[in-house]
C-alpha cells in the first residue's frame, strides 16, 4: 500500500514538472515570436528610412546637376571692383 503511494507521489511530482517544462517552452516561444515580430517591424521601418534617406540625396544630386551654381556662392564683382566692403 506504502508503495502504492509513493508511486502516485512521484508520478505526481513528475506530472507538475513536466506541465511546468512545457508551460515555460510555452512563454518562452511566444516571447521569441514577438521579438522576431518587433525586429521584423525594425528592419522595415529602418528600409523605409533608408528609401526616404537616398531618394533625399538623389533629389539633392538632381538639383545640383541641374542648378551647378548652388555649389558655388555668388559673389558680386562690381564692390570688388570698386572697392566696396561687402556688407555682412
Amino acid at each position: 500500500m506504502t508503495g502504492l503511494v509513493v508511486l502516485g507521489v512521484l508520478a505526481a511530482v513528475f506530472l507538475l514538472y513536466a506541465v511546468d517544462r512545457a508551460v515555460k517552452a510555452f512563454i518562452r516561444a511566444r516571447r521569441l515570436r514577438r521579438m522576431s515580430e518587433r525586429l521584423a517591424a525594425a528592419a522595415v521601418r529602418a528600409e523605409e528610412q533608408q528609401a526616404k534617406r537616398e531618394a533625399a540625396a538623389a533629389a539633392s544630386a538632381a538639383l545640383t546637376s541641374v542648378m551647378p551654381a548652388i555649389n558655388h556662392p555668388l559673389t558680386q564683382p562690381a564692390r570688388a571692383d570698386r572697392g566696396e566692403e561687402a556688407a555682412g
